[in-house]
């Protein structure tokens, strides 16, 4: 909704769409030349490109929202839609023993970060041809290209592991000569590293143009980074050891993101997931969308368009089901803390459920629920009929992704919605909590109990915008801090399992559940235990199995493989 440095060419070398931001005035015809690519404007034109393949997915493998991969392959979510059968690349994915090295998705999406880096270098050597006297934002553009890189790299790692590294000196001819174990596993880390650690160096403080990444993005995305290098794991992916010195350069990253004063905490959760505070306090990186901006149906984001119910508003087709299990977890004891043990044993499902058992207000920011409002408004109450198929996944609907139905940032396109909602990537909520694990890790678990009781207490006072048009909660919200010898003993142990708790809530349905387990080394152990349970509750999943050591991570597509010719070094298990 707001300009940005997003906009579409088309290119002969790179595949492009055509939707333009305002603030570029100009009219994408045809190929570029050689020629044209040697000037100022046409390589700025380049990395406006670049930037515009953060948001060039779409619904069958979606990467601005990593719903498929990283909320519907944990315990998070169900696959939803229209039964098993529809989108059955995607009921692989959530039965995991099913994911073959054939699936249609997996490799797509392999093909569109690929695609991403491609642009990213291109623009890259454009950059390089130009003296720092004709193009005197070089360095900056260069440190922009280059987190852009960083940010499909780390994405393709995080899905895939073992994947081959692309920069600029990788012509079109050389990629299919890289092979996918040219790094060991810590070796790629810091070849991705390099490159955000050039933005941290050459980004500034704050950039004119909103969109255009700034150096504590970069920092933020560089402690991402080494916290997840910090989990050393093994080639069966199992964790090894936990890196003490990346645990302490993920933190001073942090610290210089927190101690800058420009980003914090919304005062009300719901701020994130609505239009009119995009680009706000709380968002440090986030792939920008757009509507009204001159094209035929706007910039939008598309990788979600599935996941709008069956209300008479959308009619749409009622993918991304929260789980049982999911909604359970939302549950507190009387002190108000999360009920890490029992919480699964019995179902909060029907509306007395949510008055009888305590309640973190997160939930119905997170799950659309029968009886509740929806999405913020108090007489859009969901209904049992916006469930497409309730006899197979249930009743709930994912909401965090969702626009509101009178939003202006709404598009009807075909069958589906698209939405000029920016998609963050990095919020600050997820700067205090990481900082909070590295320490913990660190041993340093007193000093991460108030970042973590920040989270709680803004959780606590996000209830504002959840009532119905009564004026009465359809939850009974109960959730307090923890108090070091009052509620808890905060020791290492119960600091660890507070945190993980913190982010599945926090973060629920947005994506990181998934990467959490796998980087925790606790993904098999978790997702059985959670199959145990929900397949009593669901027949779709009684052969899902989840497989330790080959599950944590997708096969390398075959259609890779084969266009190398067997390059290419399969994953374990496939």
């Amino acid at each position: 909704m707001n300009n940005t440095i997003v906009c579409l060419a088309a290119l002969s070398l790179i595949s492009l769409g055509t939707g333009c931001k305002k603030y570029l005035d100009y009219e994408p015809k045809g190929t570029l030349t050689a020629a044209q690519l040697q000037t100022p404007q046409e390589v700025d034109k380049l990395v406006t490109a670049a930037y515009a393949s953060l948001g060039n997915d779409y619904n069958d493998a979606p990467l601005a929202s990593m719903w498929v991969w990283g909320s519907m392959r944990s315990d998070d979510a169900y696959k939803g839609g229209g039964g098993v059968a529809n989108r059955t690349e995607y009921n692989q994915l959530e039965q995991y023993n099913l994911v073959t090295v054939t699936n249609t998705s997996s490799n797509l999406v392999w093909t569109t970060l690929y695609a991403g880096i491609a642009r990213t270098n291109a623009a890259l050597k454009g950059i390089k041809a130009l003296s720092d006297a004709d193009y005197p934002n070089k360095k900056q553009r260069q440190a922009e290209m280059r987190f852009l890189r960083g940010h499909y790299h780390f994405l393709a790692r995080q899905l895939f592991k073992n994947i081959p590294y692309a920069d600029d000196n990788t012509s079109s001819d050389s990629l299919k000569f890289i092979s996918n174990r040219q790094f060991t596993n810590d070796q790629l880390w810091n070849k991705i590293a390099e490159d955000f650690q050039y933005g941290v160096d050459n980004l500034p403080a704050a950039q004119t143009e909103i969109g255009r990444v700034n150096k504590y993005a970069a920092s933020a995305y560089l402690a991402k980074l080494r916290l997840y290098q910090a989990y050393e794991q093994d080639d069966n992916h199992q964790v090894a050891r936990i890196n003490q010195q990346r645990l302490g350069e993920a933190v001073t990253l942090l610290d210089n993101v927190i101690s800058s004063g420009k980003y914090g905490l919304f005062d009300d959760f719901a701020k994130n997931f609505l239009v009119e505070n995009e680009n706000g306090m709380e968002s440090i990186f986030a792939i920008q969308f757009s509507i009204n901006d001159g094209t035929s149906v706007g910039r939008l984001n598309m990788g979600t368009n599935l996941n709008y119910n069956m209300a008479t508003e959308y009619g749409c087709c009622w993918f991304h089901v929260p789980t049982q299990n999911l909604v359970n977890s939302f549950k507190t004891d009387a002190a108000g803390l999360p009920m890490f043990t029992g919480f699964n044993a019995s179902e909060m499902k029907e509306p007395a459920d949510f008055l009888a058992n305590g309640v973190d207000p997160r939930l119905d920011h997170t799950v659309g629920i029968i009886g509740h409002p929806f999405k913020y408004k108090s007489d859009f109450v969901y209904k049992p009929t916006w469930a497409r198929v309730p006899e197979v996944y249930g009743y709930y609907s994912t909401m965090k992704e969702i626009a509101p139905p009178d939003c202006s940032c709404l598009q009807k396109v075909g069958a589906y919605f698209g939405s000029s909602k920016n998609a963050d990537v990095i919020r600050y909520d997820d700067v205090l909590l990481m900082k909070a694990e590295a320490l913990i890790e660190m041993g340093r678990h007193p000093e991460a109990l108030p970042l973590i009781n920040q989270i709680r207490t803004r959780a606590r006072n996000s209830t504002g915008r959840l009532k119905l048009a009564n004026g009465t909660y359809a939850s009974n919200y109960r959730i307090d801090n923890y108090v070091n010898g009052v509620n808890c003993n905060w020791t290492q142990d119960f600091a660890r399992t507070a945190l993980r708790w913190e982010r599945r809530l926090e973060f629920a349905m947005e994506s990181p559940r998934f990467f959490d387990l796998v980087r925790w080394g606790i993904a098999a152990e978790t997702l059985n235990a959670y199959l145990g349970v929900e397949k009593l509750r669901h027949s779709f999943l009684q052969s899902a199995n989840f497989t330790k050591g080959r599950d944590e991570f997708l096969p390398v597509p075959q259609p890779q493989i084969d266009l190398v010719e067997g390059l290419y070094k399969q994953n374990p298990g496939y």
